[in-house]
């Protein structure tokens, strides 16, 4: 998928949750945030060495105004799947290694960073169909398997089996009913 592909796809899934064309793009804090990166990681990924000096330095620029503007951070350098939704504004911050699989959706506050001492420093590894509940810290290398739900105000430090549903602080698994009907 091009960077035209996923930005639809995003748009698509923004206008899943409501909303229409004038609103998503005019006031939606966290498409705009989404949008930005598309740009700024395709610009990333750009094999002209000159031209993508140049795009990196606006691209930078507008990643700053975007942070300032919406309290989303996500650098050029993560990689998102396709349709990806950022449903609230405010306080995301997302490290640059971040892999993040498809149709996946994160709520305000959510922090997905490094952590850890040694061998188990890293970044976490997030699958297809994750919902990340408010507030939330991901942090650590670990694997977030396909169709987790992660609770609001949860701390996963350890991996997250296929459809389970992560509760607490340190996250435990407390269901396996999967982030059906959450995304």
């Amino acid at each position: 998928m091009n960077f035209i592909s996923h930005i639809r796809t995003d748009y698509r899934k923004f206008k899943k949750y409501g909303g229409n064309f004038f609103t998503i793009v005019f006031f939606t804090q966290g498409f705009w945030a989404v949008f930005q990166y598309r740009i700024a990681n395709a610009v990333y990924k750009m094999k002209l060495p000159i031209i993508k000096q140049v795009l990196n330095v606006f691209c930078l620029l507008w990643q700053k105004v975007i942070e300032t503007t919406t309290g989303i951070s996500i650098p050029a350098s993560a990689q998102i799947g396709h349709s990806f939704y950022i449903g609230h504004f405010g306080g995301i911050i997302l490290n640059a290694k971040t892999c993040i699989g498809n149709n996946c959706n994160i709520s305000q506050g959510v922090t997905i960073g490094v952590s850890g001492i040694g061998e188990k420093r890293g970044v976490p590894v997030i699958g297809n169909d994750v919902y990340i509940g408010a507030n939330s810290v991901v942090a650590g290398k670990i694997n977030i398997h396909d169709h987790v739900l992660i609770a609001a105000c949860s701390l996963v430090n350890t991996d997250a089996d296929e459809n389970s549903v992560m509760m607490g602080v340190p996250a435990i698994m407390v269901s396996n009913k999967s982030s059906e009907g959450y995304i």
